[in-house]
């Protein structure tokens, strides 16, 4: 029998084939590492992996390319084609469109994207998947007990109630039939091997023993770091916290160094001296390439991806469902401060030039960060209707995104876009620089070289200094790059009103778990604790310092105290 248990102790297991759902930036690094590592639970073969992607569009080539033995993932995934490649000719990697090639799997791993739809999840491509799993496992061998773990961001109760609730209706109930778990992804473009690879790792489950039983197999691929077994109310809360906070921590930066750009203030001097006043330093101020991970982070062109523009309100979408205030929220005032942000390097721009109406503007850098394809809420595209509702001409390049790119038709902008970078700066006023891709680095000589007419650079993106351009005939601005250092009073008051601003997000935290205990923590094993919260989100790999209480078992209303640090910023 591949699964049989007793209790959380007492089990038996064996696992031949593995299911991967959705061979996306989470599940197809996933399924080749999975395969790659030649799992061996309770058998002498190694298990098959299989993706399952459906018949789509736009991903139905998927399966194709995986069998060929090809990444589906563009961008610079350093070690993802070599092992996809020999993964595959071992025969121990294959991909399908059908459901029914899995129902005999004895662990899956569902890896579909999720979004927000207004202040709710959108669970519409999820249940799309989950409704043909389902009546593929509804079909599965007597006795087999598949472990479901869900690699996908879930706002906090999902898993109890609208997960378990889903395949129920098919039969399959929880803790009998199948077990239910959850392992957020942690990944980043750019790094998808390496950080599945190295970074901790949270495994979860509805019941004790399948956190135990997911730590059996993440641990032959979770290499370098450290799998952290919890509850999965606790892991859905974990995982939206590190994004929410993340996207907190920006709207804090940004408007101070919007701040910093009214007085001429070295926006990157103040972060850097009060990180290290937080003893939360990292080498990003310097560096376009290293992902920020102080306390203080690296206002860019905007906030974009997949996570970081939907997860605070994931986190607070049972509060915003049950009518709690959500006025004093710093977490959702995040997102609106966040969402100015192309609109503010636009009013940087016109500083030192003017207003930007009816010129004409290169966009550099599509994507949503360096070095990668994904266009997934990317500001560059909201920055680029932007500009053309104002009767601009725009033209977008970038060196990693497809032309055919989905959110580049979705926005109407693929008669706009071209990979290069000549055309898009020949003619242009203006060039802004979006992404902090490392090529445009390396080859800033050749990009000023193509700039025939341009009258100056805006770096949105943190790639340069007003002295990369010395000698040439083009102005320079960039977020955060005034010409003063800070005085002292300036980084003290920062500092203060940073930690005024994380002492209020714990509250808001502290909050919203208390809540979620009250309405859906069944039993002891499945409750939300504050400190365990804190204990884990700190182990995410950009960083997710969350303060403790000042006052031990301290909350507050779910909406915090008053947003000054973030809506005002220091000094005010």
């Amino acid at each position: 029998m591949p699964l049989a248990f007793e209790n959380a102790d007492q089990f038996d297991w064996r696992v031949r084939k593995i299911a991967v759902v959705g061979p996306g930036i989470v599940g197809m690094p996933m399924a080749a590492l999975l395969a790659h590592a030649r799992i061996r639970e309770g058998s002498a073969e190694p298990a098959r992996v299989v993706v399952v992607q459906r018949d789509s569009p736009t991903s139905g080539w998927k399966v194709g390319a995986i069998n060929d033995g090809r990444s589906v993932i563009g961008g610079v995934e350093p070690g993802l084609d070599d092992i996809v490649r020999e993964s595959v000719a071992a025969g121990v990697l294959s991909a399908t469109h059908d459901y029914m090639d899995v129902a005999d799997a004895d662990l899956v791993l569902v890896s579909v994207q999720t979004d927000k739809k207004g202040l709710a999840p959108d669970y519409g491509p999820l249940f799309e998947a989950l409704e043909l799993l389902a009546r593929a496992l509804a079909r599965k061998p007597d006795g087999n007990v598949p472990v479901i773990v869900f690699e996908s961001t879930l706002a906090p109760s999902s898993m109890t109630t609208v997960i378990r609730e889903h395949f129920a209706r098919h039969g399959l109930v929880e803790g009998r039939d199948i077990l239910l778990g959850n392992s957020p992804n942690r990944v980043m473009p750019g790094r998808l091997v390496e950080r599945v690879a190295a970074s901790d790792k949270l495994v979860a489950g509805l019941h004790p023993l399948t956190p135990k039983l997911i730590s059996r197999v993440y641990s032959r691929i979770v290499t370098g770091g450290t799998l952290h077994e919890t509850n999965s109310m606790t892991a859905e809360v974990v995982k939206t916290l590190e994004n929410a906070y993340r996207d907190v921590r920006i709207a804090f930066s940004a408007e101070v160094a919007r701040r910093c750009d009214a007085l001429d203030v070295d926006f990157f001097a103040l972060r850097d001296a009060v990180n290290e006043r937080l003893s939360q330093s990292d080498s990003a101020s310097a560096d376009a390439t290293a992902v920020p991970s102080g306390g203080m982070l690296v206002p860019t062109t905007g906030v974009g991806g997949h996570c970081l523009p939907k997860d605070g309100i994931l986190l607070w979408w049972r509060a915003i469902e049950a009518g709690v205030d959500t006025s004093r929220s710093l977490i959702l005032r995040a997102r609106h401060i966040n969402d100015e942000s192309p609109r503010y390097l636009i009013r940087l721009a016109e500083r030192q030039h003017g207003p930007v109406d009816g010129k004409r503007i290169a966009l550099m850098g599509t994507a949503y960060r360096f070095d990668s394809e994904d266009t997934r809420n990317s500001p560059t595209l909201y920055l680029a209707r932007e500009l053309l509702e104002r009767g601009c001409t725009v033209r977008l390049h970038d060196p990693y995104v497809k032309a055919h790119d989905q959110n580049l038709a979705r926005f109407g902008l693929g008669s706009y876009f071209s990979n290069e970078a000549g055309p898009v700066l020949a003619d242009a006023d203006l060039v802004f620089f979006c992404a902090g891709h490392a090529v445009y680095r390396r080859e800033l000589e050749q990009l000023l070289s193509a700039m025939k007419q341009a009258r100056g650079i805006v770096d949105g993106a943190n790639l340069f200094r007003e002295a990369d351009l010395s000698g040439r005939s083009l102005l320079y601005a960039g977020i955060g790059r005034g010409r003063q250092a800070p005085a002292d009073e300036l980084v003290a008051q920062t500092e203060q009103a940073f930690r005024t601003m994380e002492q209020d997000a714990a509250r808001e935290v502290a909050a919203l778990a208390a809540f979620l205990n009250e309405r859906f923590a069944g039993d002891r094993f499945n409750r939300v604790e504050f400190e365990e919260v804190r204990r884990l989100a700190g182990t995410c790999p950009t960083g997710c310092a969350i303060a403790a209480l000042r006052v031990p078992g301290e909350t507050a209303d779910a909406g915090g105290q008053p947003a000054q640090a973030v809506a005002s910023g220091p000094g005010h």
